[in-house]
C-alpha cells in the first residue's frame, strides 16, 4: 500500500471518522487518496501555556535552580523534554535528566489536584471534527508530551478518537527531527505531497521542511507568527476558520512539492 501511497479504505459514513481500536470504521469498498493532517498539541489545539509554566517552576524549585522566566519556558514549547532543560541551561550544568522526572511529577500533580489548565483554543474542536469527518482525511498528532499526556488532554475534551496516529517524545527524537511525521506518513501509507504540519512553533515549521512535507502556521501560540512565515509556512492562519480555505489551496498547489530542499538535520536523539 505504501509503495503507490494510495490508502484502500475509505471512512465509515455512519461514524464519520476512524476510530483508532475499531476496524469497522474502515470499509474497504473504494480506494482512496487519503489527506493526511498532523496537528501539533500545545500551542496550537490546546492552551498549556499556564500548565507548563506552572510545572517548570516545580521542577526548577526541587532542584534549587532559579527558574527562567515566562517567555524562554514558551519558546521551548515543542520540543522534548530533555531538549528543552537542555536548551534552558544555555551554558549551564544543569541535572536534565532529574528535571524531566521532576517536571513530569510536578505535571501529573498538577493535573491530579484539580488545575489542569489546558483548554481547547476557540475553534478547534469544531475543526478538528470537520475535518475528521471527511472521507478523504485522516487526523495525526505529532507532539512533544509524552504519550500518557496527550492522551489524556485529548481524553479529556472527547477527542481522542479523531486521531488515527499519535506520535510523540516517547516514540521519536524530538522536533525539529522529522521522525514523527516520516513515521506517521510510513505507518498509513500516505504521501509526503498529501501530508501537511499545523503547528505553532519554528520546530513544527522545521520538521516539515526536512520530512519534505508542506507547513500551516498558527498565529495564536507560543512563537511569532512572523517567524513561522520566515521559516517556510504555507501561510499562517489567525483563527481555525481559516483552515479549510488554507487546505484547500494547499492541495491544489501540489502540497509538499514547492518546498525547496534543505540541509539534513543531525540525528541527535534527544527523547524525554
Amino acid at each position: 500500500m505504501a509503495g503507490d501511497f494510495l490508502v484502500h479504505f475509505v471512512k465509515s459514513r455512519d461514524r464519520g471518522w476512524y476510530a483508532r481500536r475499531d476496524a469497522a470504521a474502515w470499509t474497504p469498498t473504494d480506494t482512496t487518496r487519503v489527506k493526511l493532517i498532523l496537528f501539533d498539541c500545545d500551542g496550537t489545539l490546546v492552551d498549556s501555556q499556564h500548565m507548563i509554566v506552572a510545572a517548570m517552576q516545580k521542577a526548577y524549585d526541587a532542584h534549587g535552580l532559579i527558574c527562567p522566566p515566562r517567555e524562554s519556558i514558551l519558546s521551548i514549547v515543542g520540543l522534548s523534554l530533555a531538549e528543552a532543560f537542555e536548551t534552558l541551561a544555555r551554558d549551564d550544568v544543569h541535572p536534565v535528566a532529574d528535571l524531566v522526572e521532576s517536571y513530569k511529577l510536578a505535571f501529573q500533580d498538577l493535573r491530579r489536584g484539580g488545575d489542569s489548565l489546558e483548554p481547547l483554543f476557540p475553534g478547534a474542536r469544531d475543526a478538528v471534527d470537520a475535518l475528521a469527518r471527511e472521507p478523504d482525511t485522516v487526523l495525526g498528532i505529532v507532539t512533544g508530551k509524552s504519550q500518557r499526556g496527550v492522551r489524556a488532554v485529548l481524553g479529556h475534551h472527547g477527542l481522542y478518537e479523531r486521531f488515527c496516529v499519535i506520535k510523540t517524545a516517547d516514540d521519536a527524537p524530538s522536533k525539529p527531527h522529522p521522525a514523527m511525521a516520516l513515521d506517521a506518513m510510513r505507518e498509513l501509507g500516505v504521501a509526503p505531497a498529501d501530508t501537511v504540519v499545523i503547528g505553532d512553533t519554528v520546530f513544527d515549521m522545521e520538521m516539515a521542511r526536512a520530512a519534505r512535507i508542506a507547513a500551516i502556521g498558527v498565529a495564536w501560540g507560543y512563537h511569532a507568527p512572523q517567524s513561522l512565515a520566515d521559516i517556510g509556512a504555507f501561510r499562517v492562519i489567525a483563527h481555525f476558520g481559516e483552515l479549510p480555505e488554507t487546505l484547500a489551496a494547499l492541495w491544489a498547489s501540489g502540497g509538499s512539492v514547492a518546498i525547496p530542499a534543505i540541509p539534513a538535520l543531525p540525528l541527535k536523539d534527544s527523547r524525554a
